[in-house]
């Protein structure tokens, strides 16, 4: 069972309240989804560290019930 666009930002939303974030399905399937996450929380982080932190957010589902995410991350600008 795929997720939908809107489970993916409420999890994300939990996890970093003051998170913006944008989420585009990329095969209209609830498999493949592109999506951008801007928060205060990624600020002093590597790249790494901030996808890290959405994929935790995102619980164990990424890689099964959530097929496939490309994650831009990034630090509001100051």
């Amino acid at each position: 069972m795929a997720m939908n666009a809107s489970e993916i930002e409420a999890m994300i939303k939990a996890a970093l309240p003051d998170a913006k974030i944008e989420i585009k399905d990329l095969a209209g399937d609830g498999d493949h989804y592109a999506a951008t996450v801007v928060s205060s929380a990624f600020a002093g982080k590597t790249r790494v560290q901030q996808h890290q932190m959405v994929y935790a957010a995102l619980k164990g589902n990424m890689g099964g019930v959530l097929h496939a995410l490309a994650l831009t991350t990034l630090a509001p600008a100051a």
